[in-house]
């Protein structure tokens, strides 16, 4: 007696069906990605094309989206500039003081915040959190006149402690997550191994934070960085601005318009310390986004 077999159902055609639509939903993605670079890219693009070609091309009224000759006069007119020094050491001081007194209150507050039990603890998190709430104008008169019985306003000292204000809420918040994340049971191990309290927090909660450090201070540094209009309301003399000011003298000329060629060459240039930082402190910044972003 013989065994009856069925044949075994056609199944390549369903396979190859489903095989054409992830390759078309996997085009049509691919294609949607290139359009968001490419808005993303273009203004980027326009700055690098205004800021290298020669100014004769730029006063036209058809824009030219290809360039037509390359100019370095308008980065070379910039950098020779006494006020655009003058402003860019405005702006690494008063950012490098913001950051780096940021970090310090900053992280001994988180510490304080996410390791140690007292009262008022929950009514202090709800203070940092509801400052970061307010409304940066609502807080500039305010401050603008406490710096003012100081005598402090109008100077470098007053727009640091200013920016401090205004930086410190979010890097006590960024910072107590990343402590937070640091297990307990680590401090305590510390503690018995005969540690201090200052050689646990130095010995260990200060290098597995190391990368959130590095994140929020970079944070901190482009917060801190783009500022204008707390520099617009605090500092009036010219001698005291900051590149972000710089940048707004180039549309304020009464006999010639606006200087695109300048202002752009400007722009590329103030942005460098930024895009220079961030290249520097990536990695580190991706290991702390991380950290931050899982329970440890």
């Amino acid at each position: 007696m013989s065994a009856v077999t069925t044949p075994a159902p056609a199944l390549a055609p369903k396979r190859n069906r489903g095989a054409v639509r992830r390759r078309r939903a996997t085009f049509g993605w691919n294609i949607l990605g290139l359009v968001i670079a490419a808005v993303m890219g273009f203004p980027v693009y326009w700055l690098l094309l205004t800021a290298t070609e020669p100014t004769r091309y730029l006063q036209g009224t058809t824009p030219n989206f290809l360039p037509k000759a390359f100019s370095f006069s308008s980065f070379s007119e910039v950098i020779h500039d006494p006020q655009f020094t003058q402003d860019l050491t405005n702006s690494l001081i008063i950012t490098a003081s913001c950051v780096v007194f940021s970090l310090v209150v900053g992280f001994l507050a988180a510490l304080a915040l996410a390791r140690f039990r007292f009262k008022g603890k929950g009514l202090a998190i709800i203070i940092v959190m509801g400052v970061q709430m307010v409304p940066l104008i609502a807080l500039l008169f305010p401050l603008n006149d406490m710096l003012a019985k100081l005598h402090l306003s109008d100077s470098l000292i007053g727009a640091t402690i200013a920016y401090i204000a205004f930086t410190a809420p979010f890097t006590v918040w960024t910072l107590r997550t990343f402590i937070a994340n640091v297990p307990r049971e680590l401090d305590e191990a510390a503690l018995v191994d005969g540690c201090t309290r200052f050689q646990t927090f130095y010995k260990v909660i200060l290098p597995l934070t190391l990368p959130g450090l590095v994140a929020t201070g970079v944070f901190g540094w482009i917060q801190a960085w783009n500022e204008f209009l707390m520099a617009n309301i605090l500092l009036t003399d010219n001698s005291k601005q900051t590149v972000q000011l710089y940048l707004v003298t180039f549309g304020n000329s009464p006999t010639h318009g606006a200087d695109w060629g300048g202002l752009m060459a400007a722009s590329l240039l103030v942005s460098l310390p930024v895009v220079i930082l961030f290249l520097i402190f990536q990695r580190w910044m991706a290991a702390g986004l991380t950290a931050g972003a899982v329970k440890g």
